[in-house]
């Protein structure tokens, strides 16, 4: 019969106490690591909390409510909603010209910022003048900008329409013509595409030369070096540009402001009411409906109910081009 010395019985004993007190050692050292981590995030999550979630959850309780700013919000629940969806024309009209910018400006500038920046790396002489004349335009302040291109475009006494006359071709009404109001401003975007510019010419830098190479050895011709090394290399950065250039032009409000403004002659705090929209409501867009409603005629339940449709389709847009770009990796 065996026999179990006292040093045995000992070890047995003291096993437990060890797993226990390594267990405790370990969610200590858990612990530690994870308030080290918060410690670190607590900026971001901060600022996250204050300038991101703290407003969107206030936008969502005052588009059920009725506010004016200064007396105290009053619950109404779907009124709102209601209001804006069924019996407000002006939305419909600012989320069609809204659309209408982001699909057609957006494309533009990123097709041009790509077609420049490849043209910038292949430049011999030249490049660094060409790269900064390219972006000086991007620096402008928008409104001195559109104050600029206002006077260019000046059907009357612009330079750019005399131009014309003396080649013999149309001269468009440019900011006061409803067929041209939109194309000028996607022009002044188009401008200032110096954003883009940078962004591309450091992607497309980054493609590795060898691929290049191997591909001229192959007989490959330019389009297909472009489809099958190119692009593929820079999809990530021209996905980016997209994202973020619907994000900006879903915020567009003070390019077709001023430009309603001047075109329509009515320059600062004269005094004069004006409607956003010159002409027409063609340069309508969702970004001054919430301007209007909220601070014009102090209705914060409306302005919050845009407010939520513009984060709404930004969101919705932003889905669907990552969406997009996942399907992409996936058939790769």
């Amino acid at each position: 019969m065996a026999t179990t010395t006292p040093t045995a019985v000992q070890a047995k004993a003291k096993a437990p106490v060890a797993k226990v007190a390594v267990s405790a050692a370990l969610r200590a050292q858990r612990r530690r690591r994870n308030l080290r981590t918060l410690a670190f995030l607590s900026p971001w999550i901060i600022g996250f909390s204050i300038f991101f979630l703290y407003p969107l959850c206030a936008t969502v309780y005052y588009s059920f409510t009725r506010y004016d700013l200064i007396n105290p919000p009053e619950w109404v629940g779907l009124r709102n909603w209601n209001y804006v969806l069924n019996d407000y024309p002006p939305l419909w009209q600012a989320m069609r010209n809204t659309l209408w910018l982001v699909v057609v400006m957006v494309t533009l500038r990123v097709t041009f910022g790509l077609g420049l920046g490849m043209l910038a790396i292949r430049l011999k002489r030249g490049g660094g003048l060409f790269r900064t004349l390219s972006y000086l335009p991007y620096l402008a302040p928008p409104v001195a900008a559109t104050i600029g291109f206002a006077f260019l475009l000046n059907p009357g006494t612009g330079p750019v329409n005399h131009i014309l006359g003396n080649l013999g071709l149309p001269q468009p009404g440019w900011f006061s013509n409803p067929d041209w109001s939109k194309p000028a401003l996607t022009m002044l975007a188009v401008w200032g595409i110096g954003d883009l510019l940078v962004i591309f010419t450091a992607a497309l830098l980054d493609v590795p030369r060898e691929q290049y190479e191997a591909a001229e050895l192959d007989g490959v011709g330019p389009w297909q070096r472009f489809r099958y090394v190119t692009w593929p290399a820079i999809t990530p950065v021209v996905l980016f540009a997209v994202v973020t250039g619907v994000i900006q032009t879903m915020q567009y409000y003070t390019q077709a402001m001023v430009a309603g403004k001047v075109s329509s002659g009515i320059i600062g705090n004269s005094g004069q009411p004006f409607e956003p929209g010159y002409p027409q409501g063609t340069t309508l867009t969702l970004p001054q409906l919430v301007y209007q409603e909220g601070f014009s005629t102090f209705n914060t339940g409306a302005a919050s109910v845009l407010s939520l449709i513009l984060f709404a389709i930004a969101m919705a847009f932003t889905f669907l081009l990552l969406r997009r770009r996942s399907g992409l990796l996936d058939d790769d």
